[in-house]
């Protein structure tokens, strides 16, 4: 290594360093002004997206002069916050409009380098329509807001990319990113691997329900199903291939059981954060909420695998191959006692998540000093420590940015009255009834998350979708659960599924037959979110346990049914009745 890369490697250390300082600083030194943190949030996060993350000399040298300017703009607004408040979100003068512009190029083009220009482009139209809507005839124009109105409430306001959503990605997200990195940089991630070989691997269909039981493992930090395929399917898609599975099947196992990960507590990725925000309610009532959904969909995929068994020879796990005690209980402890002093401090002591979460990530950070075999090793550390340091340096800023690029969705729909107006849409689309407006719901979700992550195609399906829903009598955080469960769809479904396409190019396997059987493995994702609308007590675990237990067997019996069906059976009649059958039993809250 040339001392030019060792010292840009060392920059961005620096960098990484007091970007992850300043964000759990925030957690553990008081409070400090919104339009302080949140533009500082943004300064850090340019820098990552611009120029680390560049794939050409050419993306790189722009991507300096856009990080550039961002910074300075962002810095620009932490310092005269004090006298910003006091201009109410109004422009005084052509300055404040070119770092408003500046701002919103930024936040645009930094999202568009992250995930590509479907969110981006959304936001584009967004921004046109919030300055030319007033020329749209009919009831979709709106009678216009004066620029320096508009960019002010956008951009040096507690509203737009300042707004609510970018707290959240400031004080929740990043924090539980970092408790992943932590996690994921030392031995945890061999531990999952270890507690799952160890529990299924001997049984039928062993090493896909290893699979199933590591990826929903890693998945619940993780956040992200592309980045679960990737990682633990490293392990489990050669351990399928080498037992004669099926390469369709070993891939649809993966790619199912990683985006599972999303849905599965205590953690969920970064959409139960927003859900938080937008919901009103604690962190830990989603998460009671979301456990026995996330326990059912895991729980069909089980149920898909040993019918699979039936018609193929799904081995389990030599034994040689499967993990003694010592090590299932040494690589465990790397990830049960972070998660231990995560859910003391939430369940426990009552901290708020984010703060247990720093205390987890401490715990964490210290077992990075040590490996399986209790050594400190120096180089394996200062490895492990860049490890964390970059990877959740590198993460913030990918969520983040598309954080920012949404607030800039809901901040139009909020200043133009436009959500107002598609929440009217749709409700005089269904005709006033709840399930076919669930459906145009579903469409939309399954349309966007095409496109988009699942966290943003949530946060903007539930800004225009979710007030028509709690218009027709769904509890807030019902409806909100059936957005983010459809706004994951895309990650199996065709024409775009990232899981399915991942999983199918590192096995060597069309996607078109992965997906397919992807389809039928994950059928629960189709069918839970209708069921928590069939089966409202399925969500009310804490208040009311016996009535959500009953819920749970219900849909637990269904799914087996549903499954089965699709799986086991062979004659083309019965393996349409059968799951038919399944869906009466499922639903059959809306009777009983």
């Amino acid at each position: 290594m040339n001392d030019t890369s060792k010292f840009l490697r060392l920059f961005w250390l620096v960098l990484a360093t007091a970007m992850v300082t300043f964000h759990l600083g925030l957690i553990f030194w008081g409070l400090v002004p919104n339009l302080v943190s949140r533009p500082l949030h943004l300064a850090f996060v340019l820098p990552w997206v611009f120029v680390f993350d560049a794939k050409s000399p050419a993306q790189r040298a722009s991507g300096v002069v856009l990080a550039g300017l961002g910074v300075a703009a962002s810095l620009w607004i932490a310092v005269d916050h004090n006298a910003l408040g006091d201009q109410y979100g109004f422009l005084e003068n052509g300055f404040q409009i070119a770092v408003a512009i500046i701002l919103l190029v930024c936040v645009v083009e930094a999202a568009r380098r992250a995930i590509g220009w479907p969110l981006p482009l959304v936001a584009i139209v967004a921004l046109a329509y919030a300055m030319l809507g007033q020329y749209i005839p009919g009831e979709f124009g709106h009678s216009g807001t004066p620029l320096k109105s508009f960019l002010g409430t956008m951009t040096i306001a507690e509203g737009g990319i300042w707004g609510s959503l970018t707290a959240v990605s400031v004080g929740v997200v990043s924090i539980f990113v970092i408790f992943g990195a932590v996690l994921n940089a030392g031995e945890a991630g061999q531990g999952f691997m270890n507690v799952a070989a160890a529990a299924a691997g001997h049984l039928k269909g062993g090493a896909a329900k290893v699979s199933v039981i590591s990826s929903a493992l890693f998945g619940s930090i993780s956040g992200s199903a592309s980045a679960n395929v990737a990682s633990t399917g490293a392990i489990t898609l050669p351990a399928m291939t080498r037992l004669g599975y099926p390469k369709r099947l070993a891939a649809a196992v993966e790619a199912v059981a990683s985006s599972g990960g999303q849905i599965m507590p205590p953690l969920m990725g970064a959409g139960a954060f927003v859900m938080v925000e937008l919901t009103g309610v604690p962190y830990t009532g989603i998460m009671a909420a979301a456990i026995l959904p996330a326990v059912l969909y895991f729980f069909a995929v089980w149920v898909g695998i040993d019918a699979y068994a039936r018609r193929v020879e799904l081995r389990g796990i030599d034994h040689a191959d499967r993990p003694n005690r010592r090590d299932v209980l040494i690589t465990s402890g790397f990830f049960a006692i972070p998660f231990g002093i995560l859910l003391w401090g939430m369940f426990g002591a009552g901290f708020t998540p984010q703060y247990a979460a720093c205390l987890a990530i401490l715990a964490g950070a210290v077992l990075l000093f040590f490996n399986r075999r209790g050594r400190l090793d120096r180089a394996q550390i200062a490895e492990r420590l860049s490890l964390a340091l970059l990877t959740a340096a590198r993460q913030i800023a990918m969520i983040a940015s598309i954080i920012f690029c949404a607030s800039i969705i809901i901040g139009v729909l909020a200043v133009t009255g436009l959500g107002v107006k598609i929440t009217s849409l749709i409700l005089s689309a269904s005709g006033g009834m709840l399930w076919p407006s669930l459906v145009l719901t579903a469409v939309a979700c399954l349309v966007l998350g095409m496109e988009v992550p699942t966290t943003a195609a949530y946060v903007i399906c539930v800004s225009v979708a979710g007030p028509a829903l709690i218009d027709q009598g769904l509890d807030p955080l019902q409806a909100h659960l059936f957005v983010f469960w459809f706004a994951l769809l895309s990650t199996i479904t065709p024409p775009v599924c990232g899981a399915v396409f991942i999983a199918a190019g590192m096995i060597g396997e069309n996607w078109i037959k992965v997906a397919l059987t992807a389809m039928a493995l994950g059928v629960g994702l189709y069918v839970i979110p209708l069921g928590m609308i069939a089966n409202p007590d399925l969500l009310r675990l804490t208040e009311a346990t016996g009535p959500a237990l009953l819920a749970f067997l219900r849909m637990a019996l269904g799914l087996w049914i549903i499954s089965h069906g699709l799986i086991a059976l062979r004659s083309p009649v019965p393996r349409v009745l059968v799951p038919v059958l399944g869906l009466g039993v499922a639903f059959s809250g809306l009777v009983f």
